[in-house]
């Protein structure tokens, strides 16, 4: 893949970022509620405005799929072997209680999974990519760049070095705690953190977590430009089933649950089905 794709695909998430950003320093913003009662701002709609003219002339005959545009139906979307799907503003419950923990999220998606993924944060100006079997990279806001990779769990489990979850601060919280109590009685010292937003899995991929467990619903926007930074990294998203996440395979676009995961090397799925 052309490196040069990515640059631009960071360049766009940058500019959506910061009319993002316009909005968020005013001094207040208007809050509406769409049809699934999903809360939209016009920060939202503001970088899907970038976003969507700025991939589509990206590359050729290349549709956008975005959370802030109408989804077509799967009998047109099963026809696209390669497509961008993007989260304008992901985490937009955060960015009410401004709490800095939102993203732009932007992946390219062939024959059903990510290859590339870019998740920027406004707020921070860092921003964390990946191309499938290429690397990751984290970037800070002056443009210094270094590469990502998950960790392993060799050694994990004691008081120097926890197993460190990362989990939801609003969604599946009840699920997460017994997941957590049955990990503590397996390994031992567990560590949990809680953020909003695709940061969680960007945690992951760059060695500040071990495990994600996502037991409540999402949307496949939500996590495909995470997933390919974490799978990037060296790490994996896996369903309930501990198969691969993939993408545009059915009707709707809700997610399963799911674990990402850092280390794929270690027993996880005998861990967690337990």
């Amino acid at each position: 893949m052309d490196s040069g794709l990515i640059e631009n695909v960071m360049a766009l998430a940058v500019k959506a970022g910061k009319a993002i950003l316009e909005v968020y320093e005013g001094d207040e913003f208007k809050v509406v509620k769409k049809a699934d009662d999903s809360p939209v701002t016009a920060a939202d709609l503001a970088a899907h405005n970038i976003l969507q003219p700025g991939l589509e002339v990206l590359l050729d005959d290349v549709p956008v799929l975005s959370e802030e545009s109408a989804i077509p139906d799967f009998s047109e979307r099963s026809q696209w072997h390669k497509y961008w799907i993007i989260d304008p503003l992901d985490g937009t419950k955060e960015f009410i209680n401004r709490n800095g923990e939102f993203t732009v999220n932007i992946a390219l998606i062939e024959n059903s999974v990510p290859i590339l993924g870019v998740v920027y944060v406004p707020v921070t100006g860092i921003t964390y990519a990946g191309l499938f079997e290429q690397g990751a990279f984290k970037q800070d806001s002056k443009g210094n760049r270094s590469a990502i990779n998950v960790r392993s769990m060799a050694k994990r489990g004691n008081a120097d070095s926890p197993v460190a979850v990362v989990a939801s601060r609003r969604h599946g919280a009840g699920a997460v705690d017994r997941l957590l109590e049955t990990l503590a009685k397996n390994l031992g010292e567990v560590e949990t953190r809680n953020m909003g937003s695709s940061l969680k899995l960007c945690l992951v991929a760059e060695g500040g977590a071990d495990l994600y467990p996502r037991l409540a619903p999402t949307m496949e926007w939500d996590t495909a430009a995470a997933q390919a930074v974490v799978e990037a990294a060296g790490g994996a998203v896996l369903n309930a089933d501990f198969e691969l996440m993939r993408y545009n395979t059915k009707d709707d676009l809700l997610n399963p649950h799911f674990y990402v995961i850092g280390d794929p090397d270690f027993s996880w799925q005998e861990l967690l089905s337990v």
